[in-house]
């Protein structure tokens, strides 16, 4: 007999720990924030909760197109989900679906057959058959990143955001969402260049004291202290460092609003100036695997893109050329 979905779904308040509910009245008035706290701490980020909420259309959609009951789920139909998100799906994607449902019954107090092991069995079979490679943002060169930095002209208010977005994103290794996110107060500038103060992050989750540092090029038209000052006269002293743009009532005239730069409107520009080939994930992955061809050591690294441990850096280091990187190279015959 078919499962059939559950046509009611529970408020926040039905899922407030039980801790939180059986407060003494001398306490109820931290009831709420508690509740709060409980329910920050089992979402997550709100990336996570971003990320999260487009798996669970998808998942809602198949419990009812197939009259399955999403909470709990079944492990029976959990594989059979399992293998219709196989038809079209990578194995990364697989994974994020699971771990959006596994959050969702975490949520709800349900169980979840996750360790079933047909469930897992079903999940090596995945594994063996459609494999695990990701894919991943490209890294460019140092030439084209170069050709590209030197022909945009800081006196065309567009073409002097851009090229600040593409150094800063290059040079500090940043994520897109820790790129729009910097506001003109996290600056402070010195003789070699110049300090970013970030706020929460990915690998940052609680706000922790993070800094990132540029520094000063002797070419000023690769400069990204030369470029943030240019930028920075345009702009007041607080608020957000990277904006977006309106077209002027002349033709080819734009203005600076005071709204925030979106993520989107950052791989926007990188594919517009380096080719489609590439994401805003190429400017960090980029920094990675130039530095190391380099002779940059992965402690170095870690200090700017803030990963925390080696196995990420070599994760990031874009060396798919076996020419490239190569002990060959250091025999010595």
């Amino acid at each position: 007999m078919k499962n059939r979905p559950d046509a009611k779904k529970r408020s926040k308040s039905e899922i407030v720990p039980v801790q939180a509910s059986a407060l003494s009245n001398n306490l109820s008035h931290l009831r709420s924030k508690v509740a709060d706290y409980f329910q920050s701490g089992l979402e997550g980020s709100a990336n996570t909760r971003r990320a999260y909420a487009a798996d669970l259309r998808h998942y809602r959609q198949w419990c009812t197109d197939h009259q399955q009951l999403p909470l709990p789920i079944s492990p029976e139909a959990l594989c059979a989900y399992l293998a219709f998100t196989a038809e079209t799906d990578k194995w990364a994607t697989i994974q994020r679906r699971l771990s959006a449902i596994r959050k969702l019954h975490h949520l709800q107090n349900a169980d979840f057959p996750a360790q079933d092991r047909h469930v897992q069995t079903v999940l090596e079979g995945i594994r063996r058959t459609i494999g695990v490679r990701q894919h991943q943002a490209p890294a460019f060169s140092i030439d084209e990143f170069r050709s590209v930095i030197q022909r945009l002209d800081v006196n065309e208010l567009q073409q002097l955001r851009d090229k600040l977005v593409l150094l800063l994103g290059f040079t500090g290794a940043f994520r897109r969402s820790e790129l729009v996110a910097l506001n003109l107060e996290d600056l402070t500038f010195s003789a070699e260049g110049a300090i970013i103060r970030l706020g929460k992050s990915k690998t940052n989750q609680y706000g922790d004291h993070e800094e990132k540092a540029l520094f000063c090029h002797p070419d000023p038209d690769l400069c990204p202290i030369e470029t943030l000052r240019h930028w920075m006269n345009q702009r007041p002293e607080r608020g957000p460092l990277l904006v977006r743009l309106r077209k002027g009532s002349e033709p080819g005239f734009v203005r600076l609003t005071n709204e925030r730069l979106s993520d989107k409107s950052v791989a926007r520009i990188v594919k517009h100036y380096l080719g489609d080939d590439y994401s805003a994930h190429s400017l960090r992955a980029s920094f990675v695997t130039i530095a190391k061809l380099n002779g940059a050591d992965d402690l170095e690294i870690m200090q700017q893109t803030k990963h925390k441990t080696s196995t990420m850096i070599q994760r990031y280091t874009r060396v798919d050329k076996i020419t490239r990187y190569n002990a060959g190279k250091k025999l010595g015959l």
